[in-house]
């Protein structure tokens, strides 16, 4: 049977029909990312140098208690500012070579090949990126997804974020608590539930809390056992979604560690969503990056697919993370 002429058609039109598919999957993949998709914060960027996230730092300074005539201050109040968060960019390939196509002869020797690259492919880049949302943005010379430990770091004080400075500006920095060094004592079962009732008061204001706890093995594990007898899954949708669920406070305890899980050990993250974004870009969502690619001087072509973005955020002193 002849090889079939639009080999590389196929790859570029099959990714191109797969990427909404993927891009969600990478939701799924990812408690973090399941909550965020949920709660509608998935927001991608259509474009421009960086991705801007405005927030609001400060207090309006005109408020005046007044008496009658009394002069009242109107005077402009500077309390809006913004975050910018770098375009991160990754990128997986599916090649094939001219041997290749001509040692799979026939169209469907061909097509079931491509097909295992293809999820291949789709599997690498949807699973680095929801491990990258974890990170501290350093991989690969900062080119990374700024992750959880960046925007909610054990070292809160140092650093920058988003262009801002965490030492020169205390709002920008994130609640934390030690359990050896705040503590006194090392993390267990029997005093876990102390140390996270510590935290989650600290990161509290009125109606806004936590809403989403992520956990590495470790931690939900001491939580899960200084549960008893009341340990369960306790929220349906987040079960099913393959994500182990307990609750604390109203919030759901995400187990995101296991086997090839993103969670940094012995860490535990408060998380607001409702300050927390994802933002890809919307041409570049787990999408084919242009059409195949066939160098000169080889026999062989490739199909790059892709994805640019960042995790962002527009609340710092509202998350917190429980370390060891």
């Amino acid at each position: 049977m002849p090889i079939s002429p639009n080999l590389s058609e196929i790859v570029t039109t099959t990714l191109r029909n797969r990427s909404g598919t993927v891009a969600d999957d990478v939701t799924k993949n990812n408690g973090l990312l399941t909550r965020l998709n949920s709660r509608g914060r998935k927001k991608p960027v259509s474009g421009g140098r960086t991705i801007v996230q405005e927030l609001q730092y400060q207090e309006n300074s005109t408020f005046k208690r007044y008496s009658g005539y009394d002069i009242l201050n109107v005077q402009p109040s500077d309390v809006i500012t913004a975050a910018e968060y770098d375009l991160k960019q990754a990128a997986v390939a599916v090649s094939m070579s001219g041997l290749e196509q001509l040692q799979n002869s026939g169209e469907d020797a061909i097509l079931d090949l491509l097909e295992q690259r293809i999820e291949n492919a789709e599997t690498t880049l949807k699973n680095n990126i929801a491990l990258d949302c974890y990170s501290d943005g350093t991989a690969d010379g900062g080119r990374q997804i700024g992750g959880l430990q960046l925007l909610i770091s054990t070292s809160p004080t140092s650093g920058t974020v988003g262009g801002i400075s965490r030492a020169t500006w205390g709002f920008w920095r994130n609640q934390k608590f030690s359990a050896s060094a705040d503590g006194g004592a090392a993390a267990t079962n029997a005093n876990i539930q102390s140390y996270m009732n510590r935290l989650y008061m600290s990161c509290v204001r009125g109606s806004d809390a936590p809403d989403l706890v992520v956990a590495d093995n470790n931690f939900f594990r001491l939580y899960w056992e200084s549960l008893q007898a009341i340990q369960r899954i306790t929220s349906a949708d987040k079960g099913m979604a393959g994500f182990q669920s307990l609750q604390y406070m109203g919030a759901d305890v995400i187990f995101d560690g296991g086997f090839g899980g993103g969670a940094p050990s012995n860490q535990m993250f408060f998380l607001n969503t409702q300050y927390l974004f994802y933002r890809p870009h919307r041409d570049r969502d787990m999408a084919p990056i242009g059409d195949e690619r066939m160098n000169t001087n080889q026999d062989a072509f490739v199909q790059l697919m892709g994805f640019a973005g960042n995790l962002t955020m527009n609340n710092a002193f509202l998350q917190g993370v429980l370390f060891a």
